[in-house]
């Protein structure tokens, strides 16, 4: 893990989460997602440490835990520090059982709930140009991923994506990555590439990506979705429950389950369900007491 200046005052640090780092001129800096827990969040700290930095705000592309629990290790280490997110992600970061409920479509199974603590939001940011300490970022929607994702651009034209986009190194490796909304994903994605920066940095990728190559990354994202809609759309030429739908796609893709990666995909594989049906693609019928979906007449 290193500091790695990008431009002017805009770096990042590589780590499981890719965090950004914005350094003020009186040595604050900003961090941008703070990874998944204490011990995530410490090695930050001593790398912002060695750079002569002083952490004083944050903001969280998401509320994802693998992007905002290290919040608390600097909410106590560091009392005055501020934290930024979006409105219907700060709901989702103080009230720590509502991702793991959306999981379980109930209280959650223990083994869902990663999280203990509600991580307390300060303030919430505003689409546009938000000014913080003596500093302009520029704050854009890029929900899908989760309900109000959003991307940071710095004035010097970097741009933080979090997990609106995923790398080809991830995609790669996991071909079914979670998603909450397929509709607003495609959208997002769409949007990303008109964004006006230079270099975009996405959390979970061992590089950069500029902005000639930011259009090809994008692409292989939406292909990767069209697949999986071709896909199950090709299943349901015969009548099959939600159960059937996924272990068919884990067969067919080679995909390894856990509990956790399970009840994931179960919930991806939803916000596929949901997207053909919306889209009047799919249809639904009961029949002894299990629900089946299948492709639609219409």
């Amino acid at each position: 893990m290193n500091l790695n200046k990008i431009k002017g005052s805009t770096y990042y640090i590589d780590a499981p989460t890719n965090a950004g780092i914005f350094a003020f001129k009186n040595k604050n800096c900003l961090i941008i997602d703070t990874g998944l827990n204490n011990s995530d969040a410490k090695k930050l700290d001593d790398i912002i440490i060695q750079n002569n930095l002083h952490p004083k705000y944050i903001i969280n592309t998401h509320s994802h835990t693998d992007h905002c629990g290290g919040n608390i290790y600097f909410q106590k280490n560091y009392p005055g520090v501020l934290v930024y997110a979006s409105k219907g992600e700060k709901l989702f970061m103080e009230n720590y059982n509502l991702h793991p409920s959306i999981l379980s479509s109930a209280y959650p199974l223990r083994s869902l709930n990663k999280s203990n603590k509600p991580i307390s939001v300060d303030y919430i940011l505003d689409y546009g140009i938000n000014k913080i300490g003596d500093e302009k970022f520029d704050i854009i929607p890029l929900p899908g991923h989760s309900i109000e994702h959003i991307g940071i651009i710095t004035q010097e034209k970097v741009c933080f994506l979090g997990d609106s986009i995923f790398s080809s190194e991830i995609l790669d490796k996991y071909s079914f990555p979670y998603l909450y909304n397929i509709d607003d994903t495609l959208k997002s994605l769409k949007s990303i590439k008109e964004i006006d920066a230079d270099y975009f940095v996405i959390s979970h990728s061992k590089n950069l990506v500029t902005r000639d190559k930011i259009s090809d990354l994008v692409g292989k994202n939406i292909k990767n979705i069209e697949n999986y809609i071709k896909e199950i759309l090709e299943l349901l030429d015969q009548p099959l429950t939600r159960e059937d739908i996924l272990e068919n796609i884990t067969i067919l893709n080679n995909l390894t389950l856990d509990f956790n990666e399970y009840y994931l995909n179960f919930a991806g594989l939803s916000a596929f369900i949901s997207h053909l049906y919306n889209n009047r693609l799919i249809d639904c019928s009961i029949e002894d007491g299990k629900l089946y979906y299948f492709k639609s007449s219409k």
